[in-house]
């Protein structure tokens, strides 16, 4: 893949890296779920952020089969519905697939207006699932939780990507 200018070179992820963010995601979200407020339906999904930014950086590391069983265990966190948010992971996981070489050619701000559709898509298959099978509608501010998540895309991304980055070397002989 050709490089765009300016852009440093990576140094390879390490799994361990990889699913102890994944991991640290989800108890991120079970935190927020028994934390002070609650269940309420304007909190971001940190745990779909990190999906998303790890299904877009690593597509072979990271799937939607993962995104299937972290929706499952946060079901069953959340004693909801079993399979509305592994409904939601997946679909997300797919679509951030779908995009994934394209998303990388962006600047971060541009990345996170190009998320923001897959987290509003992520969150009305949740609402709809909940209509559906005969629960209320949370109310309005469902509706800032995508926003928050693609407010988060930034920051997500420099902290995760902060372990890749090479040390600026001094020797002018080498380019890389």
């Amino acid at each position: 893949m050709i490089m765009r200018p300016g852009k440093q070179l990576l140094l390879p992820v390490k799994p361990f890296f990889i699913w102890t963010s994944l991991i640290v995601a989800m108890l991120c979200n079970m935190l927020q779920n028994m934390g002070l407020w609650g269940r309420a339906a304007w909190i971001p999904d940190v745990l779909a952020v990190v999906l998303v930014f790890w299904t877009v950086h690593q597509p072979l590391r990271v799937s939607i089969g993962a995104a299937f069983m972290f929706g499952l265990l946060m079901d069953v966190h959340q004693a909801g519905l079993l399979g509305q948010n592994a409904m939601a992971y997946t679909v997300l996981s797919f679509f951030a697939t779908t995009i994934h070489r394209r998303l990388l050619w962006f600047s971060l701000p541009s990345q996170a207006a190009q998320v923001f559709p897959l987290f509003a898509v992520s969150h009305a298959i949740e609402l709809l699932v909940r209509i559906v099978s005969g629960g209320t509608f949370p109310g309005i501010h469902i509706f800032l939780a995508p926003v928050f998540e693609a407010l988060l895309w930034p920051l997500a991304s420099v902290v995760l990507l902060v372990p890749q980055l090479r040390a600026p070397d001094p020797d002018e002989n080498r380019p890389l």
